[in-house]
């Protein structure tokens, strides 16, 4: 049987299971996912009514100043994985999220996926990242890495903390309604998730619909929002 990796991409043949030719992915992380990558972050501890947002793939000059606009309207915290190329481009952004007391993280320095891609060439690709963001988490692009990769990763630093996810928001999907992602994200969410939407421009659309009706959501549960230490 084929592992089925976070990100599922569709098959070019017709699947064994319906379920996964029709969602492409997985919302909620499975249990047996989790064991398939031991050693990852998938979610924290179940605190009382506590909730950790995560996005992939910035910073971007305007959709990320927009998510900062829309934690700070409910005093909430997130962790941004960044991909080190556009660090470089616009600096100060990335410079918004530290001073605004973000938690950031390590996405490779040009979004490069691990399982397509040499162990060198990977670790080189991270390293590159480093140099810009100066942080002990790491998320990998698509969740694509392997076990080779995740043990390069960690020598010589045993606080690196490789960071999956609990809720997937599936914002980046074209032909998903905005309504429909907020929904099927709301349903499944539960204490101590890491939840993964994107400030990038292929998800823009359903991401700035579906995020803040979230916040609004649990906030008016009384959630906290919290980033990744």
């Amino acid at each position: 049987m084929p592992i089925i990796a976070p990100h599922y991409n569709k098959a070019k043949k017709k699947p064994l299971l319906a379920f996964f030719k029709k969602d492409r992915y997985l919302i909620k992380t499975p249990w047996w996912l989790k064991k398939l990558y031991p050693g990852c972050l998938w979610n924290m501890p179940k605190e009382n009514k506590t909730l950790y947002l995560s996005f992939d793939d910035g910073p971007h000059p305007t959709i990320t100043p927009f998510v900062l606009n829309e934690l700070n309207k409910h005093n909430a915290k997130a962790t941004f994985f960044c991909i080190g190329d556009n660090v470089a481009k616009y600096p100060e952004v990335y410079q918004q999220l530290i001073d605004q007391g973000h938690a950031v993280g390590n996405h490779t320095q040009h979004h490069i996926n691990g399982w397509k891609t040499t162990d060198d060439a990977y670790i080189k690709d991270i390293e590159a990242a480093k140099q810009l963001i100066h942080s002990n988490l790491f998320r990998p692009p698509y969740g694509r890495i392997k076990k080779s990769q995740m043990k390069l990763l960690r020598q010589g630093n045993d606080k690196m903390k490789i960071v999956m996810w609990n809720i997937l928001a599936g914002d980046w999907e074209a032909d998903l309604k905005p309504e429909r992602c907020f929904e099927r994200v709301k349903r499944r969410i539960s204490d101590g998730d890491i939840i993964v939407f994107h400030d990038s421009e292929k998800a823009k659309e359903r991401m700035q619909y579906a995020f803040p009706k979230v916040l609004e959501h649990f906030a008016a549960k009384g959630y906290l929002f919290k980033k990744i230490e």
